[in-house]
């Protein structure tokens, strides 16, 4: 096994609370497009007609934010868990884990089997869709079923507000009451470990250096550098799958003595 993997196997079975944070980075090792890579989401669409302001003001908006939207939704929704999904479980499983803090809208945590209640969605989700009004929600599958037959731009059948799908747009104010216990986590935590996340994203991307800043040992795992990993104590550069798979059986070699 890798020694700085080893490491932080033995970090993960000593440590008291231990918080990861992912990122696109592991969904698109479950072929769903990354947003900034090239090839993703941006190089086809302009950010700067998704902002939310917009999405409220404009009819035409409203259109092409379901078409992107649209376009995402359809590889979320036949994506399947892949290994570094399935370890984190694991590691909840085995008692080793505080909560997943995701900036990811797929699901695919809780589809993997982490707990609900242990994985916080800072930028939402894009199962569910929710009217801007009267705040009644939807299932997304209902919403895009109605879309292929007979709209352009759903509405709620109760109120008659614009419905969208519950993710945090640009512009967009992030859930309170995730933020904040993300931010509260993360200071708590004695283990802090970043999966397949870029940290450009604010205020997202705050969150290894809060618990940095609070005490905690903070591992990055990312294909790519980060702008955290100079105060990282260790950075690996590699895919999430193995690099998790390889770490959760560290874990338990270490567990079982």
């Amino acid at each position: 096994m890798d020694r700085q993997l080893e490491r932080i196997a033995r970090w993960i079975v000593e440590a008291k609370t231990v918080v990861i944070f992912t990122g696109a980075g592991l969904s698109t090792e479950s072929g769903i497009p990354d947003f900034r890579s090239p090839g993703g989401v941006w190089d086809k669409y302009n950010p700067e007609d998704f902002y939310f302001d917009n999405f409220i003001a404009s009819e035409i908006s409203r259109w092409k934010y379901w078409q992107m939207s649209t376009e995402m939704y359809e590889p979320m929704k036949k994506a399947q868990p892949n290994a570094a999904h399935i370890a984190i479980a694991e590691l909840e499983k085995m008692g080793r884990l505080d909560c997943v803090i995701t900036q990811n809208i797929d699901n695919l945590h809780v589809r993997a089997g982490s707990s609900p209640e242990k994985v916080i969605e800072l930028h939402g989700t894009a199962m569910s869709v929710s009217c801007l009004d009267c705040r009644k929600k939807f299932d997304r599958e209902e919403v895009q079923k109605k879309l292929k037959e007979e709209m352009k731009v759903p509405y709620c059948d109760s109120c008659g507000g614009p419905l969208k799908p519950d993710t945090i747009s640009f512009g967009q104010a992030m859930p309170a009451r995730e933020t904040q216990e993300a931010y509260s986590r993360s200071a708590a935590s004695d283990l802090f470990i970043v999966i397949g996340s870029s940290l450009v994203v604010q205020p997202a991307a705050s969150m290894p250096v809060t618990a940095k800043r609070s005490g905690a040992r903070l591992v990055i795992i990312n294909r790519d550098p980060t702008p955290c990993d100079s105060m990282a104590d260790i950075v690996i550069h590699d895919l999430a799958g193995p690099a998790m798979t390889a770490l959760l059986n560290g874990v338990k070699r270490i567990a079982q003595g």
